[in-house]
């Protein structure tokens, strides 16, 4: 889910830079761009994913 959100946020940084709209200080493309990489390494670090209510399932054939 927070590598979902980090690409959306990626998205709207690229689209701001390409075309050169002028925003408030705090959503500069390059804030934005750090927003959405910290989402996506949280998702990296295992934040944000759902885990299994029974520990390890261990699946038979």
């Amino acid at each position: 889910m927070l590598a979902a959100v980090g690409a959306v946020i990626l998205a709207i940084a690229y689209l701001l830079n390409v075309t050169s709209t002028h925003t408030d200080a705090a959503f500069t493309p390059f804030s934005l761009l750090v927003a959405g990489a910290f989402f996506v390494a949280l998702h990296l670090a295992g934040f944000g994913v759902p885990r299994s209510t029974n520990g390890r399932r261990r699946w038979r054939r």
